[in-house]
């Protein structure tokens, strides 16, 4: 399946609180921009990470396992190998009930775990990065140098 405008749109808008597998301390990693764009946007952005636990960032305690968040998440963003996806999804499922949303990184696209969130309600989104999409549906991307309007063959 394809997603749709509408679809992203729909998740980006309602989302509040995001827990983010996998997040780096270093700046130069998509994870750690990524998360740090998502929580200047506004979203609640949980990190975990077991190899930063207890540390700050952006605001926040990093975690250990989504099992050791106490508060409702709305999405999970997943950034670790496609291999890692069904138990951080089965984790998922069962420490959020009202889980909306699996957001699966570039790269990164799991079949079986993402059927196994669907058949339970949850939307899930492959292989697209939400920090990209947010960018790309809410006209941030000529922020980037994009979509500026200007036609020029100067670089």
């Amino acid at each position: 399946m394809t997603d749709t405008d509408v679809f992203l749109r729909d998740i980006l808008k309602r989302t509040k609180t995001i827990a983010v597998v996998g997040v780096s301390m270093n700046p130069v990693r998509p994870s750690y921009y990524v998360a740090r764009y998502l929580s200047l946007k506004g979203y609640k952005v949980i990190p975990v990470n077991p190899g930063h636990a207890g540390k700050e960032l952006f605001g926040a305690t990093i975690q250990p396992s989504l099992s050791a968040i106490q508060e409702p998440v709305d999405m999970v963003d997943i950034f670790r190998r496609s291999e890692a996806v069904p138990p951080i999804v089965d984790e998922a499922l069962t420490q959020f009930p009202e889980l909306q949303t699996i957001w699966m990184q570039i790269g990164v696209e799991h079949a079986e775990a993402a059927a196994t969130a669907a058949a339970r309600g949850v939307d899930v989104v492959q292989n697209r990065c939400p920090k990209i999409e947010y960018q790309r549906l809410f006209g941030e991307l000529r922020m980037g140098g994009f979509n500026t309007g200007v036609i020029s063959s100067k670089l």
